[in-house]
């Protein structure tokens, strides 16, 4: 997978997962809250991911 679609679905999963984050303080849920952070962390390192990638790309035209 690319760098610009690791970030792509890191963003869409940051974006999800504070939503379910929200959506679980509205309703009182615990557990929607977790999986919401649990989401938003696995959407940074996918984001992280793409950068390194973009970096490594970067290096090696040096």
């Amino acid at each position: 997978m690319g760098s610009t679609m690791d970030k792509a679905k890191g963003h869409a999963n940051e974006a999800i997962g504070n939503v379910k984050q929200a959506a679980g303080k509205a309703t009182g849920s615990e557990k929607l809250q977790v999986e919401g952070k649990a989401q938003e962390l696995k959407g940074e390192g996918q984001k992280a991911k793409g950068e390194i990638k973009d970096a490594v790309k970067k290096a090696g035209n040096l």
